[in-house]
């Protein structure tokens, strides 16, 4: 059967010659372009415009401690005032304070008498022997005070019977530091003369000041 199309005019009968120079020209340009590509030694360096970036530290870990209550705070010595004192009666006649030592014992407190009527007021109050000097006498500042600088006054609730004996005592205001033991072992250990309603001994209750001055 005679062919169809002239040969001259069949296109793929040229197709690997078209490949050749196809490939011939390909590696001519690849060539040339590695022979005249700059020099990556005379590249300057890329440079970044504007801000310089913001470094950002890792976050860091902290333990979680347990909540801890705080210390308690150190207790303050209040001065004594004598209007916080109560409408009792109150010795007035304080003279100068000479500490001098305590007994080693205070006397025995006598019994109560359960049924016996306490006066708060009597036309003759209770005063000790001696003055209030007496009471004064037999107090003395402790270290703890003195190194304090603990000053003022210590006052003293005592219930006096009609014999002039004290039937109990407890401090009303006190100043701290160990005056108000002093100050209570001094009225303790003090006799008094018994007040009087009527002109008979009645059982009162007072209210002494101790005052405490260091010199």
């Amino acid at each position: 059967m005679p062919a169809l199309k002239n040969p001259k005019a069949d296109l793929r009968s040229k197709y690997p010659i078209y490949i050749k120079i196809g490939l011939i020209g390909a590696l001519t340009l690849t060539i040339i372009a590695f022979k005249f590509s700059p020099d990556s030694a005379f590249v300057k360096p890329y440079k970044e415009k504007g801000e310089p970036p913001i470094d950002i530290e890792p976050p860091i870990r902290t333990a979680q401690l347990p909540d801890v209550p705080p210390p308690p705070k150190a207790p303050q010595i209040i001065a004594a005032s004598i209007d916080d004192v109560p409408a009792d009666i109150i010795l007035n006649d304080i003279d100068d304070i000479k500490p001098v030592k305590l007994p080693d014992k205070p006397p025995s407190k006598p019994k109560i008498v359960e049924d016996e009527k306490i006066f708060v007021w009597v036309e003759e109050m209770p005063a000790p022997i001696g003055g209030i000097r007496a009471i004064q006498e037999k107090v003395h500042y402790t270290e703890i005070a003195r190194r304090a600088l603990i000053e003022g006054t210590v006052y003293i609730e005592a219930r006096i019977d009609k014999m002039g004996n004290i039937i109990d005592a407890i401090v009303k205001k006190g100043l701290g530091g160990g005056l108000d033991e002093e100050a209570l072992n001094a009225v303790l250990s003090t006799r008094f003369i018994p007040g009087k309603q009527r002109g008979k001994p009645v059982s009162v209750k007072i209210v002494i000041p101790i005052k405490f001055v260091l010199k």
